[in-house]
């Protein structure tokens, strides 16, 4: 029988899953079940909580023991324990949790006491800057850190990088940053590269993302009026969760990239371009000083970044689950510039990055209060990075924050951002 994974060598042992109930979290199992019995031992999952029913049948498929649930409603632990009964039952399989965390540090407390070590993975699937906590603890525990919750660096900086215990310990999931660490791997030329994350790299020019340009893709500012959520929610090429999605059709995701990749890579933020590519098949690239340009092509599909974070640096057999493009068929792939006017967002991030190490932290706080608001019809899409820009601007910086500073300037943004977003529905003046 041929097997479909790497050396073993290359694998985790042990795995712990935070969001594992949404896209990522979802995605990262099917992965697992493609490993077989090379997959890693699951032994934490952590979700939201709004859908307690799926995180029950994950935990009694992978019979995993430890379960946290950060939000969710009342009595999470007596309805979770519910459902894990009815899974069982259904499966016809004991019920091999032992123990359930709840509240907000629920998924923080499950990393620091699953005892990881160099061997084993964290895979951080968290939408939002609630995604710092676990990554810290990840990192200090001396685990793997598989990273697709891009906020939590966003927001962390210098406090994840500090945080580093070994070279490597980072593998970029999100499909963009996944894609620079392996143009970068592939223009070295030393044998045995194990990091995905090369710093300081004096041959690099620049990194080049890429963006689908989102749902709203060449038009203008004018004609961006009257967005509805159903509208913003319908993504060309991805299929993500609601917050991703909204955050792609404004482009601050591209531009909290930005801001991730330049805290990755240590590149500079002005050393970052975005460039629109519709048709999302190149992930990013990399222009060294000599005019080469190394790009990473792959079908729109994230378990092919979610694979490579678990397995970094061999690659899975994923013959069979991802679809490699056709070379034997006529294609084309366009790249357009980004409009800046009618897409501002990008050109906020690089100016909050550079602004101190505590902007991106207002931006990406301000976003959240903002998008939610959106979603939840209190806000016009076009004021999502109005609110944002007012915040940040507002915002006077500190320089080499604490873990303390950083949750007070979340604080601050988030109640800004709210006071402001009243103001738009004709609340009091702020």
């Amino acid at each position: 029988m041929t097997s479909h994974a790497p050396p073993p060598s290359y694998i985790p042992q042990r795995l712990v899953l935070l969001g594992s109930t949404g896209s990522i979290g979802t995605q990262t199992l099917e992965v697992l079940t493609r490993l077989g019995a090379a997959a890693p031992q699951v032994v934490a999952l952590a979700a939201g909580g709004s859908r307690l029913d799926l995180l029950a049948r994950q935990a009694i498929t992978w019979e995993v023991p430890v379960l946290a649930v950060t939000g969710g409603g009342e009595d999470l632990g007596g309805r979770l324990r519910q459902a894990l009964t009815a899974a069982a039952a259904q499966a016809g399989r004991p019920d091999p949790v032992t123990t359930i965390l709840t509240g907000p540090d629920a998924a923080t407390t499950a990393v620091e006491a699953a005892g990881l070590g160099t061997h084993d993975t964290v895979v951080n699937g968290i939408t939002g800057s609630v995604g710092l906590l676990p990554t810290l603890a990840a990192l200090s525990n001396g685990a793997r850190l598989a990273l697709a919750n891009k906020e939590s660096l966003v927001v962390g900086g210098a406090l994840v990088r500090q945080a580093l215990t070994r070279p490597g310990q980072i593998v970029p999931v999100d499909s963009e940053h996944s894609a620079i660490a392996q143009a970068l791997a592939s223009g070295r030329h030393e044998k045995g590269l194990t990091s995905p994350v090369v710093s300081g790299r004096s041959d690099v020019r620049r990194l080049v993302l890429t963006a689908s340009g989102g749902p709203f893709r060449r038009r203008s500012r004018t004609e961006l009026t009257g967005i509805s959520a159903a509208a913003a929610l319908k993504h060309p090429t991805w299929d993500m969760g609601p917050v991703v999605t909204i955050n792609s059709s404004t482009l601050i995701n591209k531009g909290l990239e930005l801001i991730e990749a330049h805290l990755l890579f240590d590149v500079a933020p002005e050393q970052i371009d975005v460039v629109v590519h519709p048709q999302s098949v190149v992930h990013s690239m990399v222009e060294f000083t000599d005019g080469a340009t190394i790009a990473q092509a792959s079908p729109p599909d994230m378990r092919l970044p979610i694979a490579l974070g678990l397995t970094w640096p061999e690659r899975p057999d994923l013959s069979g689950m991802v679809t490699p493009n056709d070379w034997r068929e006529p294609v084309s792939w366009t790249f357009e510039p980004l409009d800046d006017a009618a897409f501002p967002a990008v050109d906020l991030a690089r100016s909050a990055v550079a602004a101190s190490d505590t902007h991106p932290a207002v931006l990406n706080a301000a976003n959240e209060q903002a998008v939610a608001a959106f979603l939840a019809g209190g806000l016009e899409w076009l004021d999502i990075v109005e609110i944002d820009a007012l915040v940040v601007g507002e915002h006077e910086g500190l320089t080499s924050p604490s873990l303390d500073d950083l949750l007070a300037v979340e604080t601050w943004a988030r109640a800004r951002a709210d006071e402001l977003i009243a103001v738009r529905n004709g609340g009091a003046d702020s």
